[in-house]
């Protein structure tokens, strides 16, 4: 079919790496303009994403073409790029705000919880914000993200109430709002990554891993199954490629080797089960796809510059803190002197 593209990664293949996947970190913002109203974005060294909430205006990406945004349009735009935001309006009221000599109004998202410019009732909203996603985890997922990403979606897919229930999570500040607010973001970009399948987009191809299906399957069993005995040889038959070209196009998405990322996923996957504490030093090896303590302590070390005993001992007493902070807090407000009255 004519714009079908050529590449697809398969279902089972991005249900195995959606289910790896972490919001590591996430600043959102609701941002209100009126009539004309323009705002400025300075670069960032993460992606930011807009989703259109009421009205339209257009979003200027350096780079790129103008994207007019509407309500449900979602655009992620690659880091190291400033953007512009333009509130829809009358030639005559934007010619006015250029004619008068005044700068961009500079807003950094996440740096307050509503951001509102310009004059009369609003004409644009939308959710605006910075955001780091991870495979594995420890892999940047959009770190490879050339050019925008620009989709849209309907009221159905209820995306503006997740962002907007995000973006509350993050204002309040209260205990857990900020997992809370991955949590919901991750819902957010779990749908983008869905679309992905059927998506017309030229983003789908520009994806470097989504748009090289037999090494995302590869990197997807790796990051689902990281104590497993893979090798360069055994990736290379699971995916039927010669092992310089899986090396080439491994590298092309990752910007390391097959068994540095491996290696990443391991220790990621062992560092979560110390902070367990739940299994022994030899158990979290071989889970951790490691035969021997002496071989998984020294490349633990070189990769977190700590033993694994220290590591978990660490873990151990930030967990009795946290639970000492809770106790505290939990007896004073039960204290007689807490009581009103």
């Amino acid at each position: 079919m004519i714009g079908e593209p050529l590449w697809r990664i398969s279902r089972v293949d991005l249900d195995k790496l959606m289910a790896t996947m972490e919001v590591a970190s996430a600043q959102l913002s609701e941002c209100v303009l009126g009539v004309g109203a323009r705002v400025h974005i300075e670069k960032a060294n993460v992606p930011t994403i807009h989703y259109g909430l009421t009205g339209s205006g257009t979003i200027i990406i350096e780079g790129e073409p103008e994207v007019e945004v509407v309500r449900h349009t979602l655009v992620v735009v690659p880091a190291h790029r400033s953007i512009d935001i333009i509130a829809s309006g009358s030639k005559a009221a934007q010619c006015r705000f250029a004619a008068a000599g005044t700068k961009n109004h500079s807003f950094v998202p996440g740096g307050m919880d509503r951001y509102e410019i310009g004059d009369g009732e609003p004409s644009f909203s939308l959710v605006c914000g910075n955001f780091r996603a991870v495979y594995g985890p420890g892999l940047d997922l959009f770190a490879s993200l050339a050019s925008p990403i620009i989709e849209s979606f309907d009221a159905y897919d209820q995306l503006d109430r997740l962002m907007c229930h995000a973006t509350v999570e993050l204002a309040g500040r209260e205990i857990g709002g900020g997992p809370m607010a991955s949590a919901l973001f991750k819902f957010v970009l779990l749908a983008l990554l869905r679309r992905s399948l059927t998506s017309q987009s030229a983003w789908v191809e520009r994806f470097s891993l989504l748009s090289d299906p037999p090494i995302a399957r590869a990197f997807a069993e790796m990051a689902s199954r990281p104590a497993a005995s893979f090798s360069v040889q055994s990736l290379c038959r699971s995916v039927r490629s010669s092992r310089s070209a899986f090396m080439a196009r491994f590298t092309a998405s990752f910007g390391e080797s097959p068994m540095s990322v491996l290696r990443r996923l391991r220790m990621r996957q062992a560092a979560s089960l110390l902070a367990a504490n739940a299994l022994s030093i030899e158990q979290v090896a071989l889970q951790a796809g490691y035969q021997s303590r002496s071989s998984f302590t020294r490349t633990f070390r070189k990769h977190f510059g700590t033993d694994p005993s220290e590591y978990r001992a660490k873990a151990k007493r930030l967990i009795v803190g946290h639970k000492f902070y809770r106790d505290s807090a939990e007896h004073d407000l039960a204290s007689p002197a807490a009581e009103v009255g």
